[in-house]
């Protein structure tokens, strides 16, 4: 089997998937990032086997394959028609586009290009969202009616760590990430196991910010955002962005005619099918407790990787849909749904509610609906297009917090 060439662009996250491309026979030939400490260690982890660049530009024009983007959340759909202009297919790690206009820009790309496109969501390839997915084919739940997704993620705002580490200056993406758009870890999930997909979105968000006496950088006063979907299928969805609320994990619940599945929180992996007493199928109880199986035959290789397992299938989907001309399912299609959810949601939650159509990036009049919408909360917003973070739009962090905040993470004031 031919390798595969492939190049990393952002190497903090990046480098997580980087032995899963080696144990799917592929060979990671350009590395790129604009910290040359990141890029000294990544080097030596490969053995000095790959290229090494701090401008993007440069590392375009390596030879190779196929790129996996895990740069900046809100900065992936540029560089990916960057890429795909060029024939060199992607892997974008989350999300697809954080305004509409890039879900436009991305899926013409695509079409345009020779190259494939797929969103490294592995949140749907853990063991027990697997086994949800395996349960609904296997029709014992019948039609699907409605599921619940959420990803909780919350910190300690005293953890000086965390800030250091995962939101180092006052200016970085997550300072303004509002509580949709990260949605993809707890939408995805339920779109894998169902199939079914979003049509129409509202949201409400939790307005309870960092308490006043603790240091905090965030421009987001919210702990969650609770959305919901309708689906063309008629299904519901209920998830969460990435929430602040509850204790950390992740769980998620599938409802169809027939019973339910669901991962138990706090359960250590187990799972709970289960029936209403007048609708047992054979060999089944009512309520069934037990921990799912990988049932694969790569199984040992999964267990090596990060997130419970999910980034070596996430790589080995990618490869093979390259080796054998598939499409993949989270494709360019899902990947913009996905992102036109959080992005929507979000102006559901400063609209009161208000339901929004979501668009289909296969329909080219749909496309050009949203085709000039550059709305963003982020500081990369084009100039005029800025929007609120935050459910409470005045919302900033006190003086006295923002002044703990840069002393921790030393920022000059």
């Amino acid at each position: 089997m031919e390798k595969i060439k492939v190049g990393i662009f952002g190497l903090s996250r990046g480098m997580a998937y980087a032995e899963s491309f080696l144990l799917c026979n592929a060979e990671i030939v350009a590395i790129c990032d604009s910290k040359e400490d990141r890029l000294k260690a990544a080097s030596e982890k490969l053995n000095g086997t790959a290229t090494l660049y701090t401008d993007f530009d440069a590392f375009l024009s390596h030879e190779m394959d196929a790129v996996l983007l895990a740069n900046y959340f809100d900065q992936h759909t540029p560089y990916a028609i960057r890429c795909l202009e060029k024939g060199i297919h992607v892997l974008s790690e989350c999300t697809a586009g954080t305004t509409m206009a890039e879900c436009v820009a991305l899926a013409r790309a695509v079409e345009r290009s020779s190259a494939t496109y797929m969103l490294a969501e592995n949140y749907p390839y853990m063991c027990f969202n697997r086994e949800m997915r395996r349960v609904m084919q296997s029709g014992i739940l019948g039609k699907p009616l409605y599921a619940e997704g959420e990803y909780n993620h919350g910190f300690d705002p005293e953890d000086e760590g965390f800030w250091r580490g995962v939101r180092p200056t006052s200016t970085h993406w997550r300072q303004y990430l509002p509580r949709t758009y990260y949605i993809t870890h707890s939408l995805g999930p339920v779109i894998y196991a169902t199939e079914a997909m979003p049509k129409k979105v509202t949201a409400w968000s939790i307005f309870n910010p960092i308490p006043e006496e603790k240091p905090s950088g965030s421009s987001v006063g919210d702990c969650a955002s609770v959305i919901t979907t309708l689906n063309d299928d008629g299904s519901v969805f209920k998830v969460t962005g990435c929430a602040g609320y509850g204790g950390h994990g992740n769980s998620y619940r599938i409802v169809g005619e027939k019973g339910q599945v669901e991962n138990l929180r706090g359960m250590e992996g187990k799972m709970m099918l289960q029936f209403n007493p007048w609708n047992v199928p054979e060999g089944k109880q009512t309520c069934n407790l037990y921990e799912p199986e990988w049932q694969d035959e790569d199984e040992e290789k999964i267990k090596k990787a990060g997130h419970d397992g999910s980034d070596f299938l996430v790589v080995r989907e990618f490869l093979t849909c390259l080796r054998e001309g598939k499409t993949p399912f989270f494709d360019v299609y899902k990947a913009t749904a996905m992102s036109a959810v959080g992005i929507l949601a979000h102006r559901s939650v400063l609209n009161g509610g208000s339901p929004y159509d979501i668009p289909d990036f296969r329909n080219e009049e749909d496309r050009k609906w949203y085709e000039d919408d550059h709305f963003s909360p982020f500081l990369s917003a084009m100039e005029g297009y800025r929007i609120p973070c935050s459910s409470h739009p005045e919302y900033q962090p006190t003086e006295k917090q923002m002044k703990r905040y840069k002393q921790i993470v030393g920022e000059k004031e």
